[in-house]
């Protein structure tokens, strides 16, 4: 009996090396897993309310970027660009952690990871075809109409404003040029929008320490302004920025019936910029929980969540859908509010830089 019994326990060593042995020369078995046909297996509404867009919205971008992202073969069971557009629209819906949408999507942690990146620059990559200014002059009054019918302020084109989206810190010697006046981790990201919230000009890739009027006069658009591209054109900008010919921004003390009317008509039609940042950090929730990804990618995922954002208000998607089981309502309201930080006014707002606001209240509120 006790030869029996010595002889078994030899038998079980041996194959436990041999397992060992294995593992170490092969490695661990290979994971299969199972993808899930969200598209075709969710309702519209539920499909809506998990990838923050309709589907008549999915197809058309991946009209745009499937050929970036297919594979040149499905071997090794490859990932559909379908399906690397959803794991994306995911991470962008819930902002949550990247092992929960690996398992929602039945894929490993690091092919999320991969896609995310892949995916994002894909769409950052169809900015100038959805995000873009006016440039005919029927465009122009036509931006000029549609903002002239919200509180009578003649001559906008555009609203602008910073919105800041937090990010984790970055580390390293520069890291704390992130922190901004919360003190919290975040990029300033500028943007210009229209009256019906479509993002017109859009700048990320500055540090939360950043003043709002310093991106301004650092970009692109102050430069087209400067040399008269848009003739006879007005942004509105808040006390953050400084008063201009081309900027206008509210007065600090108005104390005439002229200047208080151009107050609140001024207020009434810069609301919109308020708003859009609203609907895009309510249509992607990782914009205001903050991006937990390196800053390179956090930058091109701002890019790429304002060009869906103009993708979907294309498809008459106004309005974002209900948020995600896995997103507080309450708690994300207050991280909107929390990304919308208030800059210190530029002194040269105090002065009278440019005629153009003492003009449009002496001869345009004052005739009112």
């Amino acid at each position: 009996m006790m030869e029996i019994e010595i002889r078994i326990n030899e038998d079980e060593e041996d194959v436990e090396d041999v397992e060992v042995l294995d593992f170490i020369f092969n490695g661990l078995p290979r994971q299969l897993y199972t993808r899930h046909n969200h598209f075709d297996t969710l309702d519209d509404a539920a499909f809506r309310r998990r990838f923050r867009l309709s589907r008549a919205c999915v197809l058309d971008l991946l009209i745009s970027i499937e050929r970036e992202l297919e594979f040149p073969s499905d071997m090794n069971n490859a990932v559909s660009p379908m399906n690397q557009i959803l794991t994306c629209l995911r991470v962008f819906s819930t902002g949550g952690h990247l092992q929960n949408i690996a398992d929602f999507m039945g894929m490993h942690l690091s092919t999320v990871s991969r896609i995310v990146k892949r995916v994002s620059e894909a769409i950052a990559r169809l900015y100038r075809q959805h995000i873009k200014f006016p440039s005919t002059n029927d465009e122009m009054s036509e931006n000029q109409r549609n903002f002239f019918s919200i509180s009578g302020f003649p001559k906008v084109v555009g609203a602008i404003d910073c919105t800041h989206v937090k990010i984790q810190s970055p580390g390293g010697v520069d890291g704390e040029i992130y922190r901004n006046r919360k003190q919290y981790f975040s990029i300033n990201t500028q943007v210009i929008c229209d009256a019906n919230l479509k993002i017109m000009n859009v700048v990320a890739r500055w540090p939360g320490s950043a003043h709002d009027s310093n991106i301004f006069n650092h970009s692109r658009i102050k430069d087209d302004f400067e040399d008269n591209v848009y003739p006879n054109c007005l942004l509105l900008g808040d006390s953050g920025y400084a008063n201009g010919k081309y900027l206008v921004t509210p007065l600090l003390n108005p104390r005439t019936p002229p200047e208080q009317l151009y107050n609140e008509s001024h207020i009434r039609t810069r609301n919109v910029i308020e708003r859009c940042f609203g609907v895009l950090k309510r249509r992607f929730p990782i914009l205001a929980y903050g991006c937990r990804l390196k800053v390179d990618t956090c930058l091109i995922i701002i890019v790429a969540a304002s060009v869906l954002h103009n993708l979907a208000l294309r498809h008459n998607d106004n309005v974002p859908p209900p948020l995600p089981e896995l997103v507080n309502e309450e708690q994300l309201e207050r991280l909107i509010q929390d990304g919308q930080i208030v800059a210190p006014g530029d002194i040269r707002n105090r002065r009278h830089v440019d005629g153009t606001r003492d003009f449009l209240i002496q001869n345009y509120f004052g005739n009112l």
